[in-house]
């Protein structure tokens, strides 16, 4: 059973047709090769998914487990992505898992919907102010990059001076290339002062109420907490608006909503969801056991990723689903079981997202793509699908601010 590398120009420019050779060559579960050629199983299965993912007795998120350990060298670009010894949310367990993602939970869900949708206006309002008088602009690289962390930045206590330097830390990590341990270190410098800070003047934020928990945790551990709310939040929501806005301006069953409409956007975001979700693939799952899975025998300690994208488009699954998207949201695009994304963080993500693509279409109505649609280039990576530009035209209009720039 040859395993297929999972990065590479498939991955990133045709991922539905990589998934299908998977799934033709392999089945439901597919041998695949990380960077250095490490071996991992990529769960290509809907069934199969939700299977992994209920059940954390067989399937566990506790990466000490990992039989690769010793193959593993100190500088691998993934080390931020599947990490060893790390006091985070992700690889805890159990009770302690339970207790921690509802002290993250409750620090969330106290954030107030009416100022975050107002936060992310502001932003997104001050982003536009600083091309849209040229009638022209990138909405990756001078909008939808930078709008998620700003806003989460500022619900989580920093200041905004901080947001825009967390941009590349967060984008460098998250691709898991060249300078992610670069990235990772930066976040981490930044989230343990911001932890520092609010020990001392704490606030009405998501830092301040983490900290003001009874739960127990440790100040690295809130520290490394804080880091992954960060950089779950801040890419793939970037990543919802640029992939939304794209399906919005090539795609005819849209065009209504660029000239005024707003039913649409809902729709165009859950199809994301499902067709061209952010999370293609996430780490990890490691086997308890040994154990067979999709007709493939998996040893103790074998690494099985989270095929989210490939689950989605499962075609088992899509013949008993002729409606997809207008509400139907069985997708995995936020995972499944005790590891999910919390239900307040995706809230948080979709005020944004919508927010966001909502005031491009207020500020820009008579926008249009300034390059063929076949030219578009998505980032080279096998995690996350995103455009690396989304070069857009329009009418110069004004600032709001009055200085068009």
């Amino acid at each position: 059973m040859s395993p297929i590398p999972l990065r590479g120009p498939l991955s990133h420019e045709e991922p539905a047709e990589l998934y299908r050779q998977m799934r033709r060559k392999h089945g439901p579960v597919a041998p695949v090769l990380l960077d250095g050629d490490i071996p991992a199983w990529l769960v290509l299965g809907y069934r199969e998914l939700h299977q992994v993912t209920s059940d954390p007795g067989l399937f566990s998120r506790d990466s000490e487990l990992w039989n690769q350990w010793d193959n593993i060298p100190e500088d691998w670009p993934l080390a931020p992505v599947i990490g060893r010894k790390q006091p985070s949310i992700l690889y805890t367990v159990g009770e302690r898992h339970r207790t921690r993602s509802a002290m993250l939970s409750n620090a969330l869900d106290g954030v107030d919907p009416s100022e975050l949708r107002a936060h992310a206006e502001q932003f997104a309002d001050e982003l536009i102010d600083s091309f849209c008088a040229a009638g022209s602009g990138d909405l990756i690289g001078q909008y939808a990059k930078l709008l998620p962390a700003r806003v989460l930045a500022r619900i989580y206590g920093w200041n905004d001076t901080k947001a825009t330097a967390l941009v590349a830390s967060l984008t460098d990590m998250i691709d898991a290339g060249d300078r992610a341990l670069a990235g990772e270190q930066h976040l981490y410098t930044a989230a343990q002062q911001l932890v520092a800070e609010k020990r001392v003047e704490p606030g009405d934020d998501v830092a301040s109420r983490i900290l003001a928990d009874r739960s127990g945790f440790s100040d690295e551990e809130i520290v490394q907490d804080i880091m992954i709310l960060l950089s779950a939040g801040h890419q793939p929501t970037a990543d919802w608006i640029g992939n939304s806005l794209h399906l919005m301006l090539t795609d005819a069953r849209f065009a209504a909503s660029l000239f005024g409409g707003r039913s649409s956007v809902t729709e165009a975001m859950n199809e994301v969801l499902w067709e061209d979700t952010p999370t293609q693939n996430m780490p990890g799952r490691y086997a308890t056991r040994d154990t067979h899975l999709g007709g493939v025998r998996i040893n103790t300690g074998d690494l099985l990723l989270l095929g989210l994208q490939a689950a989605n488009s499962d075609p088992h699954i899509r013949a008993d689903h002729t409606a997809l998207t207008g509400g139907n949201n069985a997708h995995f695009s936020f995972s499944h079981g005790e590891h999910r994304c919390p239900f307040p963080a995706q809230e948080v993500a979709e005020v944004i997202a919508r927010t966001g693509i909502e005031v491009v279409l207020d500020r820009l109505p008579d926008i249009d793509l300034a390059v063929p649609a076949e030219s578009l280039k998505r980032r080279q990576s096998p995690w996350l699908r995103g455009l690396t530009a989304l070069p857009v035209r329009f009418a110069p209009t004004p600032a709001l601010g009055g200085t068009g720039a």
